[in-house]
């Protein structure tokens, strides 16, 4: 299959692997204490994986009936339709479906199985606010998510997670089969801990992973459209859009939000509870990037 024109990002690609690589451990420590204890792991497994499937195969369809999208033809939004024509051209890659939310958060997802299953979306609060040269970043930004199949990798990523709240449901189901049986409630105890624990250290790890592939979607738009200015102006705008609108139009969002492009409200430095559970990395960090890629690239 041929690849998009979007530049490779090794240092992204590092860091997703040893995410992966960090998950992957996870389920061993996980299958090992599912066997110690004689919860059925083929039933765990197989139920997990099906879910995990279902959540992947359909991700397109669940993304646009979570913001109530619909897709619109070229004739109904020729120049939304033309800004997406000129990225897919530069990146030769497979033009997705678009699509539009009526909704006034300024904002936009892609998603998607594969590059010929995805769907780009923008609201029509994010046509209104931003101009063409700050749309094609924002999308651009968007299509780079679908050709490095971030969806699948996020898909992959989220096993873990899966299989942790299934084996906390499996230790209650076999505490509660064994009866009066006087180990039950220290088996039970055990192995719902470790679930917690292990789909807490999965949840950061997931998070973690998620603000990497902001990042790199940012830095394959900026290079892809030679435009890291725009792009930079688009978040700022959202940003400020975004900070303005009521936090209870703002959970419209929260279905979507392993696919949405708003940034970070906060563009505070350091460690909190809030940096490291956030989807997005802060607002400061992708300016900073955009701007040395601006250097980089010798844009005025």
């Amino acid at each position: 299959m041929a690849r998009s024109r979007y530049e490779h990002d090794r240092g992204l690609s590092a860091r997703m692997v040893g995410t992966l690589f960090g998950l992957g451990l996870l389920y061993v420590v996980l299958a090992a204490v599912l066997i110690a204890v004689g919860v059925n792991a083929i039933f765990v497994l197989v139920i997990s994986a099906g879910l995990l499937f279902g959540q992947w195969w359909f991700s397109d369809s669940i993304a646009m009936a979570a913001m109530r999208a619909v897709v619109v033809t070229p004739e109904q939004a020729p120049q939304l339709h033309a800004v997406v024509d000129r990225i897919c051209a530069m990146a030769d890659m497979p033009k997705p479906r678009v699509g539009i939310a009526d909704s006034d958060v300024p904002n936009a997802f892609a998603t998607g199985r594969s590059p010929n299953r995805s769907v780009v979306v923008v609201t029509t609060g994010l046509l209104k606010r931003l101009d063409q040269e700050e749309l094609e970043g924002v999308l651009a930004h968007e299509l780079s998510h679908v050709a490095h199949r971030d969806v699948t990798v996020m898909a992959v990523a989220s096993f873990t997670a899966i299989l942790a709240g299934f084996l906390m449901r499996s230790a209650m189901w076999g505490s509660m089969g064994r009866g009066r049986d006087n180990n039950a409630a220290v088996v039970f105890m055990a192995v719902t801990l470790v679930s917690v624990v292990v789909y807490f250290l999965s949840f950061i790890l997931m998070r973690a992973l998620s603000r990497y592939r902001e990042l790199g979607a940012d830095r394959g738009a900026a290079l892809l459209t030679g435009k890291p200015s725009a792009l930079a102006r688009a978040l700022q705008k959202v940003s400020g859009e975004m900070a303005a609108i009521p936090t209870r139009d703002l959970r419209q969002m929260e279905a979507v939000s392993s696919f949405a492009f708003a940034p970070a409200l906060s563009g505070a430095r350091g460690f909190s509870l809030g940096s490291i559970m956030a989807t997005h990395p802060p607002l400061e960090k992708r300016l900073e990037q955009l701007a040395r890629i601006a250097a980089q690239l010798g844009e005025r």
